[in-house]
C-alpha cells in the first residue's frame, strides 16, 4: 500500500460516490431547477457510458504510457472539471455534460490499480485484491447517503459540489506525483481488443459481466430514491438511511466475494451461485410490489449483497488474458460491466416513462421485472462458460 496505491484507493471511492450520488440529489436538485428523475436517469445512464465508452482507449493507454499518467490527467480534466460545471449547471442540458466528463474523470481509477495487480503481484491473489479495491472504494457508495445529505442540508448541494471538484483536483495532483508505474511487458508480441475477442472462453462470460453490476447499480444510483418517496412516502433522511444500509450490504458482498473463489477452488460457480441469489432478490421485489417497507428494504440490501461479484468476473476472465494484453482485458471487461449500467438505466428511464398511471408502483414493477430477466439471460449464458482456479 504504497502512496501511490492509496491515492487511487481515494480516486475510486470518489467514482463510486459520483455514480450514486444523484440519489441523495434528485430531491434538492428537482426542488430548486426542476429537473425530474427520469432527466437524471439518463443523466446516470450518460456517466456510466462515457466511463464505458473510455475503456478501450485507457487499456492502450495503460498497456502503452502507464498508469500514472492515464489516471493523473483524466481525473484533473474529467472528475475536477466535471464537478464544478455541476456545481454551475441550471439545466439538464449542463447536468448531462458535467455527469458525462465525471464520467471519463473517473474511469481509469480502477482499471489503473488492476493493471498494477495484475503485473505486479501472483494471479491466484488478483480476486482477494480486486475484491478490496472496490471494497475500500465502495464506501464511496456510503459517503453518497447519509454524510452527503447531511452536507447537502448544511452548505446545499451547489457549494457540496465545489468542495468535491477542490478534492479531485487535488487527488489528481498526488496521482501523478506518487503513482509509480510498474515494468512493461515487452517480448510478448502485439496485439489489440480484438485479438481478446477472438478468445472463444470470453464469449461467455462477457453477458454475465454485462448484466452482473446493473441491477445493483441502476437502484442504488438512482431509484432507490423515487422508489420509496413514490410507494413508501419516506422523506429525504428516511431515504438517507435505506441507501446507507444498501451501500454498507454492497461493501460487505465485495469483501466476502473476495476470496471464495480461493477457498471453493472455482470461480465460475461463485459467480453463478451469487448472481442466482441476486436474481431472486430483485425478483423478489417484482413479485412483492405491496411489502412492508421494511421487507422491501432487506430485498434492496440483499441485492447489494449479492450482486457485487464484479470482481470476480474480472478475475474469471483474466485468466485467459496474454500478458502482454493485460491492460486491455481489464479495460475490455469494465466496458461491458459499466456499459451494461448506462444502457439499463437509460432503459429503466423509459419504463418509469411509459407506466403513468395511478398506481405508483408500477413503474417500479417494470423496472425490477427488466432486471430480473436480464441477469437470468447472462446466467443461462455464463452456464456454459469454462471455469478457471489458479
Amino acid at each position: 500500500m504504497n502512496p501511490g496505491i492509496v491515492l487511487l484507493v481515494l480516486g475510486y471511492v470518489l467514482s463510486q460516490f459520483f455514480r450514486a450520488f444523484l440519489a441523495v440529489l434528485a430531491t434538492p436538485i428537482k426542488t430548486d431547477i426542476g429537473i425530474s428523475p427520469e432527466i437524471l436517469a439518463n443523466a446516470s445512464g450518460l456517466w456510466f457510458l462515457a466511463f464505458a465508452a473510455m475503456q478501450i482507449p485507457i487499456g492502450w493507454s495503460l498497456d502503452t504510457i502507464g498508469p500514472r499518467r492515464t489516471a493523473a490527467s483524466l481525473f484533473l480534466i474529467g472528475a475536477a472539471g466535471g464537478s464544478a460545471i455541476f456545481a454551475v449547471a441550471t439545466s439538464a442540458f449542463q447536468i448531462n455534460m458535467a455527469m458525462l466528463l465525471i464520467g471519463v474523470g473517473c474511469s481509469p481509477v480502477l482499471m489503473a490499480s488492476y493493471y498494477i495487480f495484475a503485473k505486479e503481484f501472483p494471479p491466484k491473489q488478483f480476486a482477494t485484491l480486486a475484491a478490496v479495491m472496490i471494497g475500500f472504494g465502495t464506501l464511496g457508495n456510503v459517503s453518497a447517503s447519509v454524510p452527503l445529505n447531511w452536507a447537502v442540508d448544511l452548505i446545499g448541494w451547489r457549494q457540496t459540489l465545489w468542495l468535491l471538484s477542490a478534492i479531485c483536483f487535488t487527488l489528481a495532483i498526488g496521482l501523478f506525483l506518487y503513482l509509480q508505474d510498474p515494468t512493461k511487458v515487452e517480448s510478448y508480441g502485439s496485439g489489440s481488443v480484438l485479438d481478446l475477442l477472438r478468445i472463444p472462453a470470453l464469449w461467455l462470460i462477457i453477458p454475465i459481466m454485462f448484466v452482473s453490476y446493473a441491477p445493483a447499480a441502476a437502484i442504488r444510483g438512482l431509484w432507490i430514491s423515487p422508489f420509496l418517496q413514490d410507494v413508501y412516502g419516506l422523506n429525504q433522511t428516511e431515504i438517507s438511511h435505506a441507501a446507507l444500509a444498501m451501500s454498507c450490504a454492497m461493501v460487505l458482498g465485495v469483501f466476502i466475494y473476495g476470496p471464495l473463489d480461493r477457498i471453493l477452488g472455482s470461480r465460475k460457480w461463485v459467480v453463478f451461485g451469487g448472481n442466482f441469489l441476486a436474481m431472486l432478490s430483485v425478483a423478489a421485489l417484482y413479485t412483492f410490489p405491496s411489502a412492508n417497507v421494511e421487507f422491501t428494504i432487506a430485498l434492496i440490501c440483499s441485492l447489494g449483497l449479492f450482486g457485487a461479484s464484479f470482481p470476480v468476473i474480472i478475475a474469471h476472465a483474466r485468466s485467459f488474458f496474454p500478458p502482454h494484453l493485460i491492460g486491455r482485458g481489464v479495460t475490455l471487461l469494465n466496458l461491458f460491466g459499466i456499459g451494461g449500467v448506462g444502457l439499463m438505466q437509460f432503459a429503466s428511464g423509459k419504463l418509469h416513462v411509459s407506466y403513468n398511471t395511478d398506481n405508483p408502483s408500477e413503474p417500479y414493477n417494470a423496472i425490477f421485472g427488466f432486471l430480473t430477466a436480464s441477469i437470468l439471460i447472462g446466467l443461462i449464458i455464463y452456464f456454459f462458460s469454462q471455469d478457471t482456479k489458479d
